[in-house]
């Protein structure tokens, strides 16, 4: 299917809800901030009420309508799980994703404790993956909230990377994405961060997909030519901001790759 969003591991979002607030590092420089203010400005109906958390009720539906699978980013421009969105439309989004087996479902949260908390009453099918986001070391408890999660679909968004994650226990986790900040705020990020994090999710065998790494002074390599949005005129699909090479390879790896995945490979 043509992929209709700029984040380089989904296909498409879906936006049940829109609007959040920030409650740790990573959420500094999100660009749903930004991008809420621009859309209520540019006049969008879902955005009258900018970055105020916000449910949408007939977007909760949506997905039953679209006739090719998808991968889909479930609300990327919010938090399904904020205090602001209700037990029942928590569940009502759940029940879409249950219903509509053909499209896969990547569901990020920083509000790990809610997500463990209401695991039990939520139906984990196959097409539903959870994930917490895991920006630095002061947030390794969202991964035990996780792992309460009855699902063999568990992964991690280490992003935006802002410290060494070392000793992160990957243990119960099927995918990893990784990649470093963007914007012009940005902040830095060490590849050598990076190679820590490939090397434990190559020695766990465990799905990696290196995103990014931000802005063009965290990447080691000047001549990475993932940096440019073209070649010769031409669009570049492996385009990333700062570049996506990683000691030369290109690690990206989805979870419907677990039992033949060509993502991953030499770069020339």
């Amino acid at each position: 299917m043509s992929k209709n969003s700029n984040i380089e591991w989904t296909d498409d979002s879906w936006n049940p809800a829109t609007g959040c607030t920030k409650i740790s590092d990573g959420c500094k420089n999100c660009y749903m901030f930004e991008g809420a203010k621009w859309l209520k400005g540019m006049g969008n109906v879902r955005y009258k009420n900018g970055s105020i958390p916000t449910m949408h009720l007939d977007k909760v539906d949506e997905p039953k309508s679209w006739k090719k699978s998808r991968k889909v980013f479930v609300c990327s421009m919010s938090d399904l799980y904020h205090d602001k969105y209700t037990d029942e439309f928590i569940q009502s989004v759940f029940k879409t994703m249950n219903e509509t087996p053909q499209h896969t479902y990547l569901v990020l949260t920083k509000r790990a404790k809610r997500l463990a908390e209401m695991a039990s009453d939520l139906d984990w099918t196959d097409n539903i993956y959870p994930g917490v986001s895991i920006e630095n070391r002061k947030v390794y408890n969202r991964l035990d909230y996780l792992r309460k999660v009855p699902s063999e679909n568990r992964w991690l968004s280490i992003e935006p990377l802002l410290e060494s994650v070392h000793d992160i226990d990957l243990t119960d986790i099927s995918w990893v994405v990784v990649g470093g900040e963007s914007g012009p705020n940005a902040r830095d990020m060490d590849v050598e961060w990076v190679r820590e994090i490939r090397d434990k999710c190559i020695e766990e065998e465990i799905l990696l997909f290196f995103k990014q790494f931000g802005k063009n002074e965290n990447n080691p390599n000047m001549f990475d030519d993932t940096m440019k949005k073209s070649i010769k005129g031409i669009k570049n699909s492996l385009y990333s901001k700062g570049g996506c090479v990683l000691d030369g390879k290109i690690y990206r790896e989805f979870p419907e790759d677990k039992i033949n995945n060509n993502e991953i490979g030499d770069y020339l």
